[in-house]
Parts: C-alpha cells; structure tokens; sequence
C-alpha cells in the first residue's frame, strides 16, 4: 500500500525553453522542411545577387542640393551681394539644414546647401525648391531664375564619351552633342546627366557698325529688339468661323545669319533699312568656359553622371547601348565617337571580382580546415553550408535596407567568412562527441534525442561568443562624416552576416546533423545504427590534444 502521507515526487525538470530551444527542437524534429526552406533561400538569394546594385564604393556623400543662378554681365562681387546673399537668405533655415557653401563668379552663382545625415534629399529638394519660387522676382533685370542641379550620386560619373572630327568643325561637334547624342543619353534609365565640355557653341553674332548706325540714326535698343524678334517664335492666336475654330501659326522664325540680316530696322518713305546695312550678321561661337582635348585633338567630351541610388553597371550597359545606336550616323557624319576613355563599371567589376575572389578563397581554406580538424566529409559539409547561408541572407538584408554591394560591404563579408562557421562547428562538433558516447552506451538513447540535447547544450554559449564578436564592432557605426558612411556599411555587412550564422547555426545546422549524423532509430537488438561515426576523434585533434592538456 502507498503511504498517503508519503511526499510526492519532485516533478521532472523542465527542457529548457526560449526562442533558441524551440527552434531547435523545430529544425531536429522536422529537418526536411529546415532544409527545403535553406535551398529556397540559396535560390532566391542566387537571384537576387543577379539584380543587386553594385558600386565601387557606398554613398558617403552627405545629402546636399546645389543651386545655380546664371547673371550674365555681373562681376564676382555684383553676383555675390545681388544675387548669392537672395539666394542663400531664401535657402537658409530649412529643417535639417547643415551647412550653406556659396561660391560667385563672374556670371554664375553656386550655393550648396548641405543637410544632416539620414535626410530624405527628395524633400529636401522639394523645400529648397518651395523656398527658390519667389526669389526670381527678388533679382535684377536680366539674371535668370536660381535652378537646381540634378540630383546624382557621390560617384555620379557613368561613363567619359568623347566627340573628334578630321572634316567637322568645333562647332559642329558641340551642336551635334547638345540636340542628338545629350538628348539621346538623358533617356537612358539611370542616368542623371549629361555635361559637355569643350566645342563652340553656335550663335549668331550682330556686330553693329557704329558710323552706320549714326547715318541712319537708329540706336542699339532697335537693333536688339529686331534681333529678339527675328529669332523668336510667337503664336498668332487663331481666327473663330460658324463651324470651327482655325489655329494660326506663324513661319517667319529666322534661324541663319543672311535671314536674320534681312530682317527689317525702320520703314520710311516707302524705304527700308535692314540688319544688314548697319551690322555685320555671322555664325560664331559663344564666349568659351570650357574647352577639351580627345587623344590629344581638340574635341568635345561629354560626362554622364548616375542618378542618385542608380545601379552603376546596369547605368553604363544601358549608356553604351545608346551610344552603339548612334555611332553608325555619327560615322556617316564624319564624327569618331569614343565610348572608352573612362568608364567606372570596370571598377566596379574589377574591384567587386577581387573581393570575391577574396572571399572564394576565404571560404577553400575554410572548408580545407573544417575537413582536416573535423576529418569527416559530413561535419565539414555540415559547418561548410553556414558560409553560403549566412552571407545570402546578409545579402538580402543589404538590400532591403538600400545598400549596395561594394568593396566596402564585400569587405565585410570577407572579414566574417571565417566567423561564420564557428558557431556551427561548435554545435555540430557536440553533436558528434555525444552521438559518439551514446553509442558506446549498453542502451543507446534516440539518436534525434542526442543531438537535440548537444545542441542546446552549447546554444547559450554560441550566442554569448556571438554576441561579445559584434560589440567589436559596434563603435565602427557610431562613426559619424564621412568615415561613418564609408565604413559603416563595412560593419554592418560583417553584423549581418554573423547574426545570420547565428540563426543557421539554431536551425540548419541541428537538422542537417539530424539527417546526416544520427540513425533513424536505435535497432532493438542494440547493434550500431546504420549511419556509421568516427570511432576516435580526428588524427589532427589527437595530434594536439597532449600539447593542450599539458
């Protein structure tokens, strides 16, 4: 009989619980699916990487809008206080504005205005804009309206083209880059814009002759308002019938030297005076601000910059493409087009081939350690499949947050490519050294129960040694300026990666181990199971095991 008054047993102890404990205990008790949602991610992952935005470096420019005011005729210090000081008065006091930078010229006002790290640069476009509306109205006669720059990346530069001819004037050279190739190029996607440098730009040129104007007596206001209406287009209005409404347009636009010289001044007595008997009328470039040599040949040079978060290779493909189309007309027309003269996508390939083959090797000899310390093709395959898990899925978060892969973030895959592996080389290396006591046991426990214990028995101590491993690099993102934003991605790439190796190590690795390491079940009469282990540890283990001790 029981002895009622007999204390109860003390209750069983609980298995350990937490997040960690039940993901492992999912990923031993249902391996398969584990492993079919790791190959979908290496798929997806392989896809994405496809697609994935490389650069040479990250975006380590701060957000900054530039405003450019052209005042023709003014002097540096005419531009600074008319023009620079309205400027920089309506631009000042925006939110998470930084710094103003300004810079006056004859002719030309710059004003940089800089804002904090993390601004959104669309709004802040958007208010400078807001901001510029009314300050056109503010500036002398003649000064054109504050427009903003385009809006590119920190490593804006796509590609260098450049324009030469031995039969084509310099002339010819800038107008056919500004109205075919430039305007051909700016509907490549990606591409921000196009500046050309160098060439003559055509205008044509009224040179008045002063004894002339004097004889007929007209003064130099009548000649610019006749040269302003030879050369402008206006709309003639439309006439209204009973059954429609008929559009009027006018054809007299003058576009060459000898119309616009016949265009007429005054009309007295049944006798005309015309542009032509009081100014020499001729086709002549404009004052020169840039000037450019191509293979040591004067020539035009025309500088394509990406758009801002623009995917650099695919920006240069597509620029080429472009530029393929046109070089048969350029040729018929006597113009060489160089595509080759700078071009930054071979930078890109060149510095992102090295870190991968940086990281090709990094992963060989990882693999070659795991498989001469481990001595079994299946615990090396098992710690071996972190790598590839760990940095697709730091991969996929870079580009998620809107990061590139650069040398800056392959640096970071490449530093953690020998961390990765180390936290499913400690769970899988228990693993083996349980799997191996138990079955020297006169009564083998399940094997799928033994490796779920190895597991979370080293599960708190792989995420402690995980976690003391990123607080290294934790101060790299407190970088604030520029080494913040070039080595942060660095940092945060290495984080990521390892994080994920964290998670392989909680759900891969305990059902890889499940399918690969233990038995389906213990045969009754208690012979080994049909998956055979290493009976001693490895050679190299051994090797070193009397220096560790002593």
């Amino acid at each position: 009989m029981t002895d009622p008054n007999a204390a109860a047993p003390p209750p069983a102890p609980a298995g350990p619980s937490g997040l960690q404990a039940a993901l492992v205990r999912f990923a031993v008790r249902r391996p398969g699916i584990v492993v079919a949602l790791a190959l979908a991610l290496v798929v997806y992952g392989l896809a994405a990487l496809t697609s994935a935005k490389y650069d040479v470096f990250p975006e380590f420019a701060p957000p900054s809008v530039t405003v450019q005011t052209e005042a023709p005729g003014l002097n540096p210090e005419q531009v600074e206080v008319l023009v620079t000081q309205a400027v920089e008065g309506a631009v000042n006091g925006l939110p998470g504005l930084a710094s103003l930078r300004s810079n006056a010229i004859q002719g030309v006002s710059v004003v940089t205005a800089t804002f904090r790290a993390g601004t959104d640069i669309h709004r802040a476009r958007q208010l400078v804009g807001e901001r510029l509306a009314g300050v056109a109205g503010r500036l002398p006669q003649g000064v054109a309206a504050p427009t903003m720059t385009a809006l590119t990346s920190s490593t804006s530069a796509i590609l260098l083209a450049g324009l030469t001819s031995d039969s084509r004037s310099l002339m010819d050279l800038r107008t056919v880059a500004d109205w075919r190739v430039r305007l051909r190029l700016l509907a490549v996607p990606g591409v921000g814009e196009v500046l050309v440098y160098g060439g003559d730009v055509r205008s044509i040129r009224i040179q008045v002759r002063p004894q002339d104007l004097v004889r007929f007596r007209i003064g130099l206001a009548d000649v610019l308002a006749a040269g302003r209406k030879a050369t402008g287009v206006r709309g003639a209005g439309f006439i209204d019938t009973v059954n429609q409404r008929i559009t009027l347009q006018t054809e007299g636009q003058s576009v060459t030297p000898a119309a616009v010289a016949r265009t007429v001044l005054i009309n007295e007595g049944g006798a005309s005076v015309v542009l032509g008997d009081v100014a020499d009328v001729v086709d002549g470039p404009e004052p020169a601000i840039s000037a450019a040599l191509v293979d040591g040949k004067p020539g035009v040079l025309m500088m394509i910059g990406a758009q801002y978060g623009a995917n650099t290779v695919e920006a240069a493909a597509g620029v080429e493409a472009a530029l393929a189309e046109l070089r048969p007309g350029l040729a018929k027309d006597g113009i060489v087009l160089r595509d080759d003269l700078f071009r930054p996508a071979e930078f890109v390939a060149q510095a992102t081939g090295h870190v991968l083959q940086a990281l090709a090797l990094g992963g060989i000899l990882v693999v070659a350690v795991l498989v001469v310390f481990l001595f079994d093709w299946r615990t090396a395959l098992i710690s071996a499949t972190a790598i590839p898990l760990s940095l697709i899925g730091a991969v996929l978060v870079l580009g998620a947050f809107g990061l590139s892969l650069n040398t800056m973030t392959l640096g970071g895959l490449a530093i953690a490519i020998g961390e990765v592996v180390d936290d499913a080389v400690i769970g899988v290396e228990n693993a083996m050294r349980r799997l191996r006591e138990n079955r020297r046991l006169a009564a083998p426990r399940p094997e799928a129960g033994v490796v779920l214990d190895a597991i979370l028995e080293v599960r708190v101590s792989v995420a402690y040694a995980t976690f003391a491993v990123l607080l290294v690099f934790l101060p790299v993102l407190a970088l604030t300026g520029v080494p913040g934003r070039l080595f942060g991605p660095l940092a945060l790439a290495y984080i990521l990666a390892v994080l994920a190796s964290l998670v392989v190590a909680l759900t891969v690795t305990p059902a890889l181990a499940r399918l690969l390491l233990a038995g389906r079940k213990t045969p009754p009469d208690g012979t080994q199971p049909r998956k055979t282990l290493p009976a001693r540890e490895p050679p190299v283990a051994r090797a070193v095991r009397g220096a560790y001790v002593r």
